[in-house]
């Protein structure tokens, strides 16, 4: 047992679960796989990292891996709903997506659009396409997010999920360094238990939470 504590639901029922480059634990409470904050990059380095991102709303690619959020999330929405795309990136193309589809959108971005009365507001859903896995502190930013919701509203997240020790071992996602959080199946139900969510498992990276 090691005196490190879960980043999302802060137990400290902790053991190693893979090492390489980095070590990497997993909670044995929530089931989260994690980076220790002390093999974490600087904010320099981790923003620089990001400006390498070719990201565009002109790509036609990048839109199809969107839609795999986007569209489950679109079949659930009525019209003209209000919308935060959290970790909107340097080239915001999801939050795009659904104003041309009728919605309003506002962004916000640590680094990139860090308006924090963008967190201040209520929402009918929150996007969040690949960025809890860099989150420091997922607990507390997602249970944020969730009082930004209104009822009924919809949190959708976007994010490869940890199937096993096996596969994480020859797993590409687990070296970005950028990447620190790592959710599985389990992760995301004792997310919609804290939250007293209904969850609904879209596809291999897709999750929404309904706030009932």
């Amino acid at each position: 047992m090691i005196k490190v504590a879960c980043p999302l639901c802060h137990s400290l029922k902790i053991s190693l679960f893979y090492q390489d480059k980095r070590d990497y634990y997993q909670c044995s409470d929530c089931s989260l796989v994690f980076v220790a904050e002390h093999q974490w990059l600087s904010q320099d380095n981790e923003k620089a990292m990001y400006d390498r991102h070719n990201n565009s709303p002109d790509d036609a690619g990048y839109r199809t891996f969107l839609s795999r959020l986007f569209t489950p999330m679109a079949d659930h929405l009525s019209p003209h709903s209000h919308g935060l795309d959290f970790g909107s990136g340097p080239g915001p193309t999801l939050s795009l997506m659904f104003a041309e589809a009728g919605h309003t959108m506002t962004l916000y971005d640590k680094f990139y659009a860090p308006d924090k009365q963008a967190l201040k507001q209520s929402y009918d859903f929150i996007s969040s396409s690949e960025v809890v896995e860099h989150l420091h502190q997922p607990g507390e930013e997602l249970e944020r997010l969730w009082s930004c919701l209104k009822p009924g509203g919809i949190l959708g997240i976007m994010t490869k999920r940890v199937l096993d020790k096996q596969a994480f071992m020859h797993w590409h996602y687990k070296n970005d360094p950028t990447h620190i959080c790592f959710f599985s199946i389990a992760s995301f139900h004792w997310l919609a238990a804290r939250l007293g969510a209904e969850l609904i498992i879209s596809g291999n990276d897709v999750v929404l939470l309904i706030k009932k």
